[in-house]
């Protein structure tokens, strides 16, 4: 267990200590999907759910998620985050939403939690929205597509 840095030498979870690490500029890109009816996307698309504005709720959902982080993920420290922002792209010839979370920081640790987090909020505040027309959604594919900053560096996913 010993290059997991979420447990001590005994395998007890703990939170990392951060205070010995340099002070950088870190980012972290992740996406992922709601694939949903074709009837539903056009009814997000058209503008005619009656619960409102998709995905804009689903958007500011997602800035609000990532800015929540260390409330939902127990070992995730609090960060001061400089940039949270999210698309979501409706993509007819899949029947689904991409959504693609953007986070910067400049600190001690990453944002890859805060991304992912952003993206699966978002995901699932669609999934609310529209849920009353479309119980069979799918939000699928959330990972991490970019992490740059810190002792590890750049990590460009495949």
């Amino acid at each position: 267990m010993s290059d997991l840095t979420h447990f001590d030498e005994h395998g007890a979870a703990h939170m990392v200590d951060v205070s010995e690490k340099r002070i950088t500029s870190r980012i972290a890109v992740a996406r992922g999907k709601i694939t949903m009816e074709p009837s539903t996307l056009a009814l997000i698309t058209e503008g005619r759910a009656k619960k409102g504005d998709v995905l804009g709720v689903a958007r500011l959902a997602g800035i609000m998620a990532a800015k929540k982080t260390h409330d939902l993920i127990p070992l995730c420290h609090p960060l001061a985050l400089s940039k949270v922002s999210l698309e979501l792209t409706p993509d007819t010839d899949n029947n689904c939403v991409n959504i693609e979370a953007t986070v910067k920081t400049t600190g001690q640790t990453g944002v890859e939690m805060e991304a992912l987090t952003a993206v699966s909020i978002a995901g699932l505040t669609v999934y609310d929205m529209v849920k009353a027309v479309d119980k069979a959604m799918v939000i699928s594919e959330v990972r991490l597509v970019l992490k740059d900053g810190g002792k590890s560096g750049l990590f460009e996913a495949k």
